[in-house]
């Protein structure tokens, strides 16, 4: 982007809101928007998009709707509070090509309190740095991107396109909260998700899979241990047997993780069993969270994760006659790597040299986010673009707030040169 009075107009706008911006994201990140507990934060979105004239759509999610569309994710929670906002910006004339600007308003649990600094949702901050969980993931990049439009009108001017401000449920768990966006009919020509990415551009993501493996066992007095069958032990060997397969999957590579050493991940997040100390146990359950590389069949995976399981087992002589159960709840996402020379990365490129002065780097990432169901659903271009944060879903999350200026920065931008501008009446 070439420097011209209405860029140093915008520039200076972002700056002169950046206090306000920051103490909004504090709020927000204030608010524990966990999962199922969202609607106080989507509340305060749909206000904050209400009072700058967005036309503002709050709607519950409803599975019924989406879980015939590809990309959805099944799911075993109740959607009754499950709330999703999106605030429009509809230009009368329409000359430039039109944006969504997304991102996620859910946080993920945070663990044993005590264990944080300060209190995870009593956001300080400090050197710098602020600290609170979502702070990073994502409330300082779904903030920019209200900050950035804000700069445009202070700098006198409207995007001369339709712009969609998205914040939605789910990201965390499912994604379903941005398909139904796509669902409710939301389409643009270019998709910005301001996810943490330390100013680059994500060039792949993995796809991601949740899962359940139920193994039985045979209950018995611990003093005849021998006479039952364990159903914790007998679960170890599955585990082993799943790594097993993860190693073999990081040996084929893919070419958008050449030089990564280990960019699938298989990880047991949770296990629980048995119902008495002096019991043989005689059940156990595991979730497992894997990663998988973009072109690689969700079926396919299922089939090579279920052999995987049933193979292990049948070295058991009690699971080889009680195989264990796969139960699929929660990401079913498929993997998705970014077009190369779309006009919509060339544009962030241009925006993001002029706010940084370096070129605009890319990073392959080992994480999953909503910019498959735009880039493989919805036919348009998914830029994942944000700052910098440290310990996202660990203790002590922190955002840098330089950061945070030159994202907002960039993006505003980036709205100014892909959708154009028209000076407000």
């Amino acid at each position: 982007m070439h420097d011209t009075p209405l860029t140093e107009k915008i520039l200076a706008a972002v700056d002169a809101g950046f206090d306000e911006q920051l103490r909004f994201t504090e709020q927000l990140t204030r608010i524990p928007s966990l999962r199922g507990q969202e609607a106080p934060a989507q509340d305060m979105m749909a206000a904050a998009m209400r009072a700058r004239g967005l036309t503002v759509d709050r709607w519950r999610i409803d599975v019924d709707d989406i879980r015939h569309l590809p990309g959805f994710s099944p799911v075993t929670v109740s959607y009754d509070d499950a709330w999703n906002v999106v605030g429009a910006h509809r230009a009368a004339e329409p000359a430039g090509c039109s944006l969504i600007l997304n991102g996620h308003i859910d946080v993920v649990p945070t663990g044993p309190a005590d264990m944080w600094t300060t209190p995870p949702f009593e956001v300080r901050i400090a050197d710098g740095w602020m600290y609170g969980r979502g702070a990073g993931d994502m409330k300082a990049g779904l903030a920019a991107n209200l900050f950035a439009l804000d700069a445009l009108k202070r700098a006198g001017v409207a995007p001369a396109a339709d712009v969609y401000l998205q914040s939605v449920v789910e990201e965390e768990c499912t994604g379903n909260g941005a398909l139904a966006c796509l669902q409710r009919g939301y389409r643009a020509q270019a998709a910005l998700i301001t996810e943490p990415f330390g100013d680059a551009l994500m060039s792949a993501q993995v796809g991601v899979m949740w899962f359940q493996v139920k193994v039985r066992g045979r209950p018995a007095h611990v003093a005849y241990a021998g006479t039952g069958s364990n159903a914790i032990e007998a679960a170890l060997p599955l585990i082993a047997a799943l790594h097993a397969l993860e190693h073999r999957w990081n040996a084929q590579g893919h070419p958008a993780y050449a030089g990564h050493a280990h960019p699938i991940n298989f990880v047991v997040s949770k296990i629980e069993g048995g119902d008495w100390t002096s019991s043989v146990p005689a059940w156990c359950t595991f979730d497992m969270r894997i990663g998988m590389f973009p072109g690689m069949e969700l079926a396919a995976v299922r089939r090579e994760v279920e052999d995987t399981i049933a193979q292990a087992a049948r070295k058991d002589a009690f699971l080889a006659a009680n195989p264990p159960q796969v139960v699929y709840h929660g990401f079913q996402a498929e993997g998705y790597e970014l077009p190369a020379g779309t006009e919509a990365q060339a544009t962030l490129a241009r925006c993001h040299e002029r706010v940084t002065g370096a070129p605009l780097g890319t990073i392959a990432s080992t994480a999953t986010t909503d910019a498959r169901f735009f880039g493989l659903y919805a036919d348009t271009p998914a830029l994942v673009y944000g700052p910098t944060a440290e310990n996202i879903h660990g203790f002590d999350e922190r955002v840098e707030i330089e950061s945070i200026r030159r994202l907002t920065r960039t993006v505003a931008l980036f709205i100014a040169d892909w959708c154009g501008t028209r000076p407000l009446s």
